[in-house]
């Protein structure tokens, strides 16, 4: 978990770098706290940025909310980890798991209870992880998605800075890790249609919806191919994909016809085999 300057260098640019270095310099992190290898910080920059990296994962899975789309992690992110090379923060996990062997199980239910009630995104990870299936349909996922897109810049059509699509992602993620993936297939669908619907208003940060646009389809079609090959959704599957590829987003067309013919590819092997 050691941090080094060179491993901070290997994920950035040299002159993100540097900048990374001046932020440190000048305290413009806020915040800073770890649990385990997981370190979450908050930078000042022309607003206040949410930063996430994991000091045990190959090239630190960093993220960040600001609008930066170059090349390798942005100056918040590097600050943060130069930090963590001076000093890594406390980790606060032993903390947290000796507060949860001390609490009243009926108490730690109720406080959980009281967070799912008011949490919808966090409510859902709770059914994919302990649940049967999802409780939200596609458009009721996709209207999730929308409104994110809505109150990213409420006082324009346009977004200028990228949206953080983990929520989703990550729920997708806990079904197909417990083998559902119909209920993965429909957090995905959710998320290429909103993201291809939504493409025409951003004006900034091409490459992070490019990449989120293109990581939900490819999920989509792993999932549509594992949930419904022996169902009539497997075709309703290729034909949205068919249907996308002619009134979606012009620039998306070729994708989504590449999904549909290895959709369809997918599939016949399943079936021939």
């Amino acid at each position: 978990m050691d941090v080094t300057e060179g491993g901070v260098r290997d994920v950035c640019t040299d002159a993100v770098f540097e900048r990374g270095e001046t932020y440190l310099a000048e305290n413009r992190i806020r915040e800073i706290h770890r649990v385990d290898t997981a370190v979450t910080a908050v930078v000042s920059g022309s607003r206040q940025y949410d930063v996430r990296v994991d000091l045990a994962a190959d090239g630190f899975d960093p993220w960040c909310d600001c609008p930066y789309d170059g090349p390798g992690a942005c100056k918040h992110v590097v600050a943060v980890l130069l930090r963590c090379v001076d000093e890594v923060p406390p980790d606060e996990g032993d903390r947290l798991d000796a507060a949860l062997d001390a609490a009243n199980p009926d108490a730690l239910r109720g406080f959980l209870r009281d967070a799912l009630a008011i949490d919808a995104a966090l409510r859902e990870r709770f059914f994919a992880r302990f649940g049967e299936s999802s409780t939200r349909s596609v458009d009721e996922l996709r209207s999730a998605v929308d409104r994110r897109f809505e109150e990213t810049n409420p006082e324009y059509y346009v977004v200028f800075e990228p949206i953080d699509f983990t929520e989703w992602f990550d729920l997708a993620t806990e079904y197909r890790e417990r083998g559902r993936d119909a209920s993965a297939a429909a957090v995905y669908r959710a998320l290429v249609e909103s993201l291809d619907d939504n493409m025409d208003r951003v004006d900034g940060a091409y490459d992070h919806f490019s990449q989120a646009f293109a990581r939900a389809l490819d999920g989509y079609v792993d999932c549509a191919a594992a949930a419904d090959r022996e169902t009539e959704r497997a075709t309703d599957a290729v034909a949205f994909l068919e249907e996308r590829a002619e009134s979606g987003t012009p620039y998306l067309a070729d994708q989504f016809e590449r999904a549909a013919t290895e959709l369809q590819e997918e599939l016949a092997e399943e079936s021939d085999g």
